[in-house]
């Protein structure tokens, strides 16, 4: 499989990353991050985070510095949204995102969620999205969940099996408030990852499944 990679060692790269929820970006484009600042990117990071009140406002910003350790900038925004309320809130958090669109650089890829995510907070995420950014590359990443929305990725990155690693090591620490919930669990995280892998002949086996909707080449 012949493979396009966003920025070589040396590089830089600017990166938005929009996540509904405090673990969502971690767990749809953590092991990129971290795979593109482990190969030499110098990295960009625009880390926002919809919703994250309380505890996950803690495990969100812990969770953003260690996932980015190494970029070249990291800048944390962290929302107060209420969770599950989006599609009610889409007009207030549109005004939100904008205005963090406004205070950067155009980024070079935007990491948000897939439109078809079963999670209405996530589709709105996705919508707005496309909606405010549509001049950019936009990959969409996807969270595993009981609703069974998987789907079919288009483009992949391989990640290191060390990254892979540090990715589920990285989710089980920083978010204690998620451990109960049964899908949760390394298992999940690797099983997902290693399909992904598969898909794409991935040289470690592991590697992160994202939907292109719109590219252009040259």
């Amino acid at each position: 499989m012949k493979s396009l990679g966003l920025a070589s060692p040396g590089e830089s790269l600017s990166v938005l990353c929009l996540g509904a929820h405090s673990d969502d970006i971690e767990i749809g484009a953590g092991g990129t991050i971290m795979a593109l600042i482990e190969a030499g990117v110098r990295v960009d990071v625009t880390w926002c985070v919809v919703s994250a009140n309380g505890p996950r406002k803690e495990e969100a910003e812990a969770s953003a510095a260690a996932f980015c350790a190494g970029a070249s900038r990291l800048a944390i925004e962290i929302g107060s949204f209420k969770d599950s309320y989006f599609p009610y809130q889409a007009a207030d958090i549109k005004t939100w995102l904008a205005g963090i669109g406004k205070s950067i650089a155009s980024p070079d890829v935007i990491f948000t969620h897939r439109d078809e995510d079963a999670h209405q907070d996530h589709r709105v995420i996705s919508e707005l999205t496309w909606n405010l950014f549509r001049d950019n590359l936009i990959l969409e990443y996807e969270i595993p969940k009981w609703d069974g929305d998987l789907g079919r990725p288009n483009s992949y990155m391989a990640l290191p099996e060390p990254v892979m690693e540090r990715k589920v090591e990285l989710l089980l620490k920083h978010f204690g408030t998620q451990r109960s919930k049964d899908w949760f669990d390394a298992e999940t995280f690797r099983g997902l990852a290693r399909l992904r892998g598969m898909e794409c002949r991935a040289p470690d086996r592991f590697a992160e499944g994202f939907f292109v909707r719109k590219l252009r080449l040259g």
